[in-house]
């Protein structure tokens, strides 16, 4: 009897000294900001947002010329063609500063949902290289604290980042 629980003890113990969990963990912030794909979509809104500037300026200066001009000849014109073309004026200011409103929202909605895409897109990848690696777990760390002190060994952060951009470059 006494040899057999021995054994059973044995016998756990050496299994469980078999199944040791293999855990790693990743800089959430460097991994994403330092993905390349990430800094390819920065790269294309800041030009976007560039020439959205340079439209809204240009459109703004030539419309205070015209604000100019109607100041010059308020005083040749009567009254009430005065009004109207001052309310004409104001409605335009409207129009283009909601218009631009509009457009900048929209510049804003696709970034964010591009950026969306791509922190899932690299979840996907983390999930996948853990399974393809037979890690237990991944875990994230990040500014609020969720892994606070890692072994550099189990840092994955460069791996993977070399192994998303590598296959963002095959995909390009």
């Amino acid at each position: 009897m006494k040899n057999s629980i021995l054994l059973v003890f044995a016998v756990f113990l050496f299994s469980s000294c078999q199944n040791q969990m293999k855990v790693g963990y990743v800089d959430n912030g460097k991994l994403v900001n330092d993905y390349m794909k990430k800094k390819d979509i920065e790269s294309r809104y800041e030009r976007k947002i560039a020439s959205f500037n340079k439209r809204v300026d240009s459109i703004g200066k030539s419309f205070q010329l015209e604000t100019q001009d109607f100041q010059r000849k308020v005083t040749s014109m009567s009254e009430k063609a005065a009004q109207e073309q001052y309310q004409i004026l104001g409605q335009k200011q409207q129009f283009l500063q909601q218009q631009f409103q509009s457009e900048e929202q929209d510049i804003q909605k696709q970034s964010q949902t591009e950026i969306d895409s791509l922190i899932s897109e690299v979840k996907t990848f983390v999930k996948e290289y853990g399974k393809k690696n037979s890690y237990t777990y991944i875990l994230g760390s990040n500014d609020a604290g969720s892994v606070m002190y890692g072994n550099e060994d189990n840092d994955l952060t460069k791996e993977l980042l070399d192994a998303l951009n590598a296959e963002y470059k095959k995909k390009q």
